[in-house]
């Protein structure tokens, strides 16, 4: 394995990370900037409030999005075992 291999695979694991938490995380931000704006309009500065629509909709969308991930996660394992099946 040489610098090159080891840097296909150093970012091939991180893209993998990004599309793996990306639906909950884009989750999070569109509940967290629409609970901001109700905060901003409404003037209700309780803290508190973004927890829960946030725990819930990173749930929800982690449940629907699950297909996706454990594909994105199966196919990067995969080609790691075959990397050192083959021997880079």
């Amino acid at each position: 394995m040489n610098q090159a291999d080891a840097l296909d695979l150093v970012r091939s694991a991180i893209w993998t990370v990004i599309l793996a938490s990306g639906p909950s995380i884009a989750a999070a931000m569109i509940v967290g900037i629409t609970i901001s704006l109700f905060q901003a309009l409404t003037q209700i500065q309780e803290a508190t409030l973004t927890f829960i629509p946030k725990i819930v909709a990173i749930f929800l969308v982690s449940i629907f999005a699950a297909p996706l991930i454990g594909g994105v996660l199966y196919s990067f394992s995969e080609m790691v075992y075959s990397h050192i099946e083959h021997g880079f």
